[in-house]
C-alpha cells in the first residue's frame, strides 16, 4: 500500500495513545490478562484504513482484535477511526507480519483475518506473499486449537495459489468462494472491498482451520 507521508503522523499517533500499543512484544502470552473483559483474540494483518477493523470488533464485543499495519500512514486512519467510534476491544501494531512470534505466545490467537493483501505476482517473488507455506507454518503455531484464518483477495491468482499452500502448512480450506458478494454484501468489508465490489469486481473468500 502506497500512502502519502503524513507531517503531523507522530502528532496524531500521540493522541490515539489509548489504542496503540508500542511494546507488543510484553504482552506476548499475556493480552488478555493486560487488556481486561475479553474472552477471545483475533489477529488482522495489514489492517490499512481500518473500516474492517473496527466494524469487526463490533460484531464481536468478546474478542480483543488486535491489527498489525507495517504502514503507519495507513494505521493512523484506523486508529483514529476506533478512538471516534469509541470501539474499546481494538489495539493497534505498527510491525512487520515476520515479527508476529515475539508478539504473540503458541495457542494465543483464536482468528487470524488477512485481508486484500499484497499479491506479489513475479513468481520469484512467491515467498513474499503473506499466504506463502512458510508464513503459514509461522502463523499456525500461534493459533489455538481449532484457529481459523480468514482470507481475501480480490487478485484471483493469488487465490488460488493460497488454496495449494494451506494444506501444505497444515491447514483444511473450507467456505471457499470466488464471488463472494455474488448475491448482495456478505460480512464486514474492508474500504477497498467497497470500492472493488463497486466495480464488479470478484471477491474471492476462503477460510483455512488449523489442523489438531
Amino acid at each position: 500500500m502506497r500512502m502519502r507521508k503524513k507531517p503531523n503522523l507522530p502528532q496524531r499517533m500521540a493522541r490515539c495513545a489509548n489504542v496503540l500499543v508500542t511494546d507488543p512484544e510484553t504482552y506476548r502470552g499475556q493480552w488478555l490478562a493486560r487488556v481486561e473483559g475479553y474472552d477471545k483474540l483475533a489477529l488482522e494483518l495489514g489492517c490499512g484504513r481500518g473500516r474492517f477493523t473496527v466494524e469487526t470488533a463490533k460484531q464481536s464485543p468478546d474478542t480483543l482484535l488486535v491489527a498489525v499495519e507495517r504502514v503507519g500512514d495507513a494505521m493512523i486512519i484506523g486508529m483514529e477511526r476506533a478512538m471516534r467510534e469509541e470501539t474499546h476491544n481494538i489495539r493497534f501494531v505498527q510491525a512487520d507480519a515476520l515479527r508476529l512470534g515475539e508478539f504473540f505466545a503458541p495457542g494465543e490467537l483464536d482468528r487470524l483475518y488477512i485481508n486484500f493483501c499484497d499479491p506479489w505476482p513475479r513468481k520469484g517473488h512467491a515467498k513474499r506473499r503473506l499466504t506463502h507455506e512458510n508464513f503459514l507454518k509461522s502463523y499456525a503455531p500461534l493459533l489455538a486449537p481449532g484457529g481459523e484464518i480468514h482470507f481475501k483477495t480480490d487478485n484471483d491468482a493469488l487465490f488460488e495459489f493460497s488454496l495449494e499452500e494451506f494444506p501444505k502448512a497444515g491447514f483444511t480450506v473450507s467456505d471457499v468462494t470466488r464471488d463472494l458478494h455474488q448475491n448482495g454484501p456478505t460480512g464486514v468489508m474492508t474500504d477497498y472491498e467497497l470500492k472493488f465490489t463497486a466495480q464488479g469486481v470478484s471477491i474471492n473468500r476462503c477460510v483455512a482451520k488449523i489442523l489438531v
